[in-house]
């Protein structure tokens, strides 16, 4: 059986800034196999953003965006002695950064009704602004892990 080997290994940065995030946003975005309706939507996204945010690089935007969206600390599931315990837990950077990309995803593809490279413009200028349904989702996960912190010492 060939195994799917992780795609950070032979990551490339993305034709246009040669970022290596943007790359890995791109390959999550893509349906299909179909990199090139990825890429054009990522492009026309970041175009818009251009518009949207004169001052600022768009990749730069970007980049930030998934910065802020990215969540320091999660629950966990631990049974200990029959019961399940929600234990809050470090982020490891690899998580972190897979985890922002999945929920700013989530987020577009729940709002329908407009063209993509539309919602995910918006999307990513939310998360920039640190507000947004992909930022909502991560203030959840931070508020539950603050709820059950005194259940912080089954970590290990």
């Amino acid at each position: 059986m060939g195994r799917i080997t992780a795609s950070r290994k032979q990551l490339q940065g993305d034709p246009l800034h040669g970022s290596l995030l943007a790359s890995k946003f791109i390959n999550c975005l893509m349906l299909d196999g179909k990199k090139s309706v990825a890429q054009a939507v990522f492009y026309r996204a970041l175009d818009l953003l251009k518009e949207r945010i004169p001052d600022r690089e768009p990749i730069e935007v970007f980049t930030e965006a998934v910065e802020n969206v990215k969540p320091m600390i999660e629950v966990r599931s631990k049974r200990v002695g029959g019961a399940a315990y929600q234990v809050p837990m470090q982020v490891n950077r690899t998580r972190q950064q897979s985890l922002a990309i999945r929920w700013i995803l989530m987020a577009i593809r729940e709002k329908k009704g407009r063209p993509i490279h539309e919602s995910l413009a918006a999307e990513i200028q939310a998360a920039y602004n640190k507000e947004g349904a992909a930022m909502t989702r991560r203030e959840n996960i931070h508020r539950m892990a603050e709820a059950n912190k005194a259940f912080a010492h089954f970590a290990w």
